[in-house]
Order: structure tokens, then C-alpha cells, then sequence
């Protein structure tokens, strides 16, 4: 496994964070990437994780709790840095995080299109749920 040291996002990654999130096909149209760094900050920025190697910041994860489900976002490790174990070690920190705030069970989804992601968390002990995913944008006139 690949050396990397993991911590907190620091308001000076902002830039270098966007860059895996593009590169992984995570920034799409409806999802503002600057907007989404700021709503995270605002609520358990503890919980907004970096990896930095000697190439600086190749991965990133942000989790969150509101007390019954913790939920799992922006999963990202730069391409050519897939497969050296970062995405198991963010999601190995982001576990622990959550876990030492009371959390019962993690939540996350994944574009059922994304067969290659759902394997991975699969290979980590994440499971499908039999539930129907619902979403309802509120950020958008109605």
C-alpha cells in the first residue's frame, strides 16, 4: 500500500480537491463543486477528508451524520492513482470519524451505471440495500 497521509480539508486544498472530483467524473452540471465545498464546511468539516502523497492531493471523501445515518460523498482518487489502496484508507478514515460520533450505519450511492465503484464498495463490506433511492432538488424553482 501506498504512503499518504490523511486529514482534514484545509481551506488552501480547495482547488487541488476539485481537480480528482473532475477527473472521476463527479462534477456534473446540477452539482457546483465550489458550492458543495462550502455547504460541507458549514456542517462536519471534520468529516471532509484529504490524501496527500509526494505528488500532493490525489484523494478525498466527505462524510456526513445527522445523528441516524451517516452518508458517504465525493469518493475520489485521481485515476492514475487507482488501485495503491487510497480509496480504502479514505473510507477506513471516514469510517472511524463517524463511527467515534455515534454512528450506527453508513449510507451512500453510487449512478447504478458505475459498475466498477459499486465492486469496490462491495469490497469493503458495503452491501445493496433493498430500498428505492428518492430525490427531490431544492434548489431549483418549482
Amino acid at each position: 500500500m501506498t504512503s499518504c497521509r490523511i486529514r482534514a480539508f484545509a481551506d488552501s486544498d480547495r482547488e487541488a480537491v476539485v481537480t480528482p472530483w473532475r477527473n472521476c467524473g463527479l462534477v456534473v452540471p446540477w452539482n457546483d463543486p465550489d458550492k458543495d465545498i462550502d455547504n460541507k464546511l458549514a456542517v462536519d468539516r471534520d468529516l471532509f477528508l484529504v490524501a496527500l502523497d509526494s505528488d500532493g492531493l490525489v484523494a478525498t471523501v466527505m462524510g456526513g451524520y445527522e445523528g441516524h445515518r451517516g452518508w458517504i460523498n465525493y469518493l475520489a482518487v485521481n485515476p492514475e492513482k487507482r488501485g495503491l489502496g487510497y480509496g480504502k484508507r479514505m473510507m477506513s478514515s471516514v469510517e472511524t470519524r463517524l463511527k467515534s460520533k455515534g454512528c450506527p450505519k453508513i449510507n451512500l450511492q453510487v449512478r447504478s451505471s458505475n459498475a466498477e465503484v459499486v465492486a469496490f464498495y462491495r469490497t469493503l463490506g458495503y452491501t445493496i440495500d433493498a430500498v428505492v433511492s428518492l430525490g427531490k432538488r431544492l434548489d431549483k424553482p418549482e
